[in-house]
């Protein structure tokens, strides 16, 4: 892999890695223990707010793989690479829908006690997978 594809792959990874910190494990938790914040005037902040996450995350990631994917890749670039697509594209399609849901019915007026749902526990999960992967990622890119 040249020096310049992995600079660029590397910068766009790095970012896209600050941007889950920020959003993922800063914002979200964050954002309930604010005063006056309600669950449902969270949760509709929060989808904001991850609607335009995942949207620059599926650029970020459409970027790095092409990237990736034309420069003489090493076989960890490429494992990590599709690892992290792949967490992310699980992550959209099918756990976001779940929690999409969820959040209607408690901003339609349920109870968020009722029917506790353990699709957050899910997307959490697939969320350390993904930085995981995608820290190893820009540490194998820096080596290039």
């Amino acid at each position: 892999m040249n020096s310049t594809s992995a600079a660029v792959a590397g910068a766009v990874t790095f970012v896209w890695v600050g941007m889950v910190l920020a959003i993922s494990f800063l914002e979200a938790p964050l954002k309930f223990r604010a005063p006056g914040v309600t669950i449902p005037i969270g949760l509709g902040i929060g989808r904001l707010v991850f609607r335009a996450l995942n949207l620059v995350e599926a650029v970020f990631a459409a970027v790095v793989a092409v990237v990736v994917a034309t420069a003489s890749p090493t076989a960890a670039a490429v494992g990590l690479t599709a690892s992290a697509v792949v967490l992310l594209l699980v992550q959209l399609v099918a756990v976001r829908p779940p929690l999409n849901r969820r959040s209607d019915a408690v901003l339609a007026g349920e109870d968020p006690a009722l029917h506790r749902s353990r699709a957050h526990l899910y997307y959490v999960a697939l969320e350390t997978l993904k930085l995981a992967a995608l820290i190893a990622l820009g540490c194998v890119l820096l080596a290039q």
